[in-house]
């Protein structure tokens, strides 16, 4: 006597769940991603920012003058870069000061030629918008001479307030 068999069933996967998980970690990542702003994608050089463990407030993300001193990898040689967060405030302070090309107007992140135009960028940037927070951010082994030369600017322009970029200390 021949037994009947049972047709044989295929199983079935949901797969929204998996989908649903995948779309969740991907928003979770777009929205945690920082990404490099304007000023960051022009730097031709690097920071080797010094360590300290005072404090931990992070830097404003909004009008903020970031003045960073580092040693161009082109010209082996120190020098002040400066870039403003506001594009408003940029692109006024940039059209007033005397020595800047078009090209360089247009830049985010320009390279300041002497001391005397990091005095109308600081001055400009203060006449400009009040709001706005200075940082400095400088290589750990550049001469102290540089960064004595542009608080000086700064306290000659009533900029006494400022961040001092630093790397967290490890431990």
């Amino acid at each position: 006597m021949p037994k009947i068999k049972k047709k044989r069933v295929g199983f079935v996967l949901d797969m929204t769940p998996l989908v649903d998980i995948a779309f969740l970690l991907l928003t979770f990542f777009m929205f945690t991603a920082k990404f490099k702003s304007e000023a960051e994608a022009e730097q031709k050089f690097t920071i080797q920012r010094p360590v300290a463990s005072a404090d931990t407030s992070k830097i404003p993300e909004a009008d903020v003058a970031m003045i960073k001193i580092g040693i161009d990898t082109v010209y082996n040689d120190t020098a002040y870069y400066y870039s403003l967060s506001n594009e408003m405030t940029r692109e006024n302070v940039y059209r007033s000061v005397d020595g800047l090309t078009p090209e360089q107007q247009e830049k985010a992140l320009i390279k300041v030629a002497n001391i005397e135009m990091l005095e109308q960028l600081v001055a400009k940037t203060r006449t400009e918008n009040l709001k706005t927070q200075f940082a400095i951010d400088a290589d750990k082994s550049i001469r102290y001479k540089y960064i004595e030369d542009l608080m000086n600017v700064m306290q000659k322009y009533n900029a006494t307030e400022f961040n001092f970029v630093t790397d967290k200390r490890g431990g």
